[in-house]
């Protein structure tokens, strides 16, 4: 199926790319405008750039960007954005550890977790939808570790003015350096878009289907001796001793989406008159979404603990029902006033029952939560407002939201904006109910658990001459996450994994979070930089994070052959201070606190060279190629080592018609 889907949109990229656009404004191989071309006579003037429209369901519309910037060698990745933040594994698409972290979430209802493998599986906010005058096809490519390669394909046309129909497939595999450490993902996507000719109905509808599989070794069981003593004999990873080479983990979600809205009273400003533009619409939101998340492993092992049976097949559920109607009043004078009732239908289960001596666990959570939730916007000079809050009257698991934004912009150089946060749900659902093969992996915690309260206050000031700098305070009650409650002589025994629990912590936990960045240009070099700082207040330890994190680019860029290619090529650092790292549980498909080893204080340096020849980015990278000489101590998690040196290429290849 994934190479059909490639084999149609390589074919549909390749047809609609047989007349090359000649844009409105030409661009240089930087990206600049150059002055426009002189139309003969009868020659039509094609689109411009600006006018391939990108937007998702928050309306945040951008427009094609073929620039080859700094900023697109930091997103030039597996998941497609800055991984400042991120400290990944060895393989390319494995679980990432979090360097930062953000707790403001988008939905106000717990979601089935298994949060360290679903990075790249995307939620209905992320989602993409377009706007273009003739077809466009973006091909993203880029090499994998080892036999395999990733995929990122994109076809998008407008059917007519009014309609316009999306394709997309992100396929990826990868073998690994290490012993069975293979992942493989596919994220396949249809989306549309329909605006009538009078402007009064509007449509956003998508599909997506999307999938991981991983292969889980449980980590290096000697890594002391094997891995940081930088023994020749195990610089070929394979070599490495490994906890299990049986076991599997798989996620897979498809999701039907649909948005509508329709202006009953639709009158636009009159400069003749004194009527101001006025519409009140109503809407209709509807969302169903499957998703299972499963753990197969062969044989019983120690790593996890007893077992009922031989086999592991450990496999939950989360279907999830979404309707919205909601009416919107719009005045120009007044902003925009939107109100909403929720309707959330879930159904969370196991296809087992487990009984115990001290009591059954339940195989299935179910019920319905309705919702009352109001949004206001309003742009008042410079100043831009915007506000959102829900609350839920009915059900168990949400609780309450409410998100404030203001921005302000003085003299078009400098932007203010302070934003708030409250949420008030229950955890995720495989913490209030967990069913496993493995003995110690069963729980239920409906009754005991209560919900989370994040109360978050942030400020960001941002221009071009001073940079960016961001100030976020986050307060949580009620924090909920997993630790092991293995003793020192289990975790010395490697038993630590067989006693993971989940558990909320009574005390208030608070979190700063400091983040400053600022390019300096100096002629054709340039040195990008970007500091975060951060501390935790906690009674307990129980939200670990490093202090400081920085990184630092210093690269040089230049026009050559004759302007024909336009080049950036340098040098990054990465670097944040050791700290207790969470480990990674592969069982359940997430990180857990462990306060008995800390990692970091290593240097990550990559060496680029980027190129961009007309709408095509070129992209090559030597990874971490300081891995040899500065110490084999990088660890992305306890067991689990950050990659070695490795070369990478790929590319960006949008195509106009």
């Amino acid at each position: 199926m994934r190479y059909i889907v490639f084999v149609f949109l390589l074919w549909g990229s390749v047809a609609f790319a047989q007349n090359p656009i000649s844009t409105k404004k030409d661009l240089g191989s930087k990206g600049e405008e150059k002055p426009g071309k002189v139309l003969a006579k009868g020659e039509e003037e094609k689109p411009s750039v600006e006018e391939y429209k990108i937007f998702t369901i928050k309306k945040d519309t951008t427009f094609l960007d073929t620039t080859l910037t700094i900023q697109k060698e930091y997103k030039y990745n597996y998941l497609r954005r800055d991984g400042f933040e991120l400290m990944p594994f060895a393989n390319i698409g494995k679980p990432s550890n979090r360097l930062g972290v953000d707790f403001d979430s988008e939905s106000m209802y717990p979601s089935l977790s298994t949060s360290a493998l679903t990075d790249n599986y995307w939620s209905v906010n992320q989602i993409k939808y377009y706007n273009v005058p003739t077809p466009l096809t973006e091909l993203m490519f880029k090499t994998t570790m080892a036999q395999g390669q990733l995929l990122d394909a994109m076809l998008t046309f407008n059917m007519s003015p009014q309609l316009n129909i999306s394709l997309g497939y992100k396929g990826f595999r990868s073998l690994g350096k290490y012993n069975y450490d293979q992942a493989e993902s596919g994220n396949f996507t249809v989306t549309s878009n329909y605006t009538s000719k009078n402007n009064r109905y509007q449509l956003l509808a998508h599909i997506a289907a999307q999938d991981v599989t991983y292969q889980e070794n449980g980590g290096l069981t000697d890594g002391d001796t094997q891995f940081e003593t930088g023994d020749d004999e195990f610089t070929t990873r394979d070599r490495l001793d490994v906890a299990f080479i049986d076991a599997e983990s798989i996620v897979l979600g498809k999701r039907y989406f649909l948005d509508q809205q329709y202006k009953l009273i639709k009158k636009d400003e009159d400069s003749t008159s004194s009527i101001i533009a006025t519409s009140i619409a109503v809407g209709h939101q509807f969302s169903y979404e499957t998703k299972f998340s499963k753990f197969n492993q062969d044989n019983q092992y120690d790593y996890f603990g007893d077992t009922f049976l031989d086999e592991t097949n450990d496999k939950a559920h989360l279907q999830t029902t979404y309707n919205q109607l909601n009416t919107t009043f719009s005045n120009k004078l007044l902003g925009e006033l939107k109100g909403f009732v929720g309707i959330y239908n879930y159904n969370y289960f196991f296809k087992s029952l487990l009984i115990t001596p001290t009591g059954t666990i339940d195989n299935q959570l179910r019920g319905t939560e309705i919702s009352l939730g109001a949004a206001y916007s309003k742009k008042i000079g410079e100043f831009n407002l915007k506000g959102e809050a829900a609350y839920n009257v009915s059900g168990d698991l949400g609780g309450s939201f409410l998100n404030a934004e203001a921005t302000y912009i003085y003299k078009d150089k400098h932007k203010f904006k302070a934003s708030l946060h409250n949420e008030s749900k229950m955890p995720n659902f495989n913490f209030l109910l967990y069913q496993s093969n493995y003995q110690n992996y069963n729980w239920q915690n409906t009754a005991s658990f209560d919900k989370q309260n994040i109360n978050s206050l942030n400020f960001q000031y941002s221009s071009k001459p001073y940079g960016t700098l961001s100030a976020k305070y986050t307060n949580i009650d009620n924090y909920t996450y997993f630790k092991s409650t293995a003793t020192e002589e289990q975790i010395n025994n490697g038993q630590e994994n067989a006693y993971i629990k989940p558990f909320q912590e009574s005390a208030s936990v608070g979190y700063l979070k400091v983040k400053y960045s600022k390019e300096f240009k100096f002629g054709r070099w340039a040195l990008d930089n970007t500091i975060m700082y951060q501390n935790v207040s906690q009674s307990n330890s129980v939200l670990n994070l490093p202090e400081f994190v920085t990184r630092n680019t210093l690269y040089f860029s230049k026009d050559v052959f004759k302007k024909a290619m336009f080049i950036q090529t340098g040098v990054t650092f990465k670097y944040f201070t050791a700290y207790n790292m969470n480990a990674y549980n592969p069982a359940l498909g997430e990180f857990y606190v462990q306060n008995q080893q800390k990692l970091g204080a290593y240097p990550m340096l990559d060496f680029f060279i980027n190129g961009k020849v007309k709408q095509t980015r070129i992209y090559l990278k030597a990874e971490h190629f300081n891995s040899s000489f500065t110490g084999y101590d990088f660890y992305s998690a306890p067991n689990y080592p950050y990659r070695d040196f490795v070369i990478r290429f790929g590319l960006v290849w949008n195509f106009f018609s």
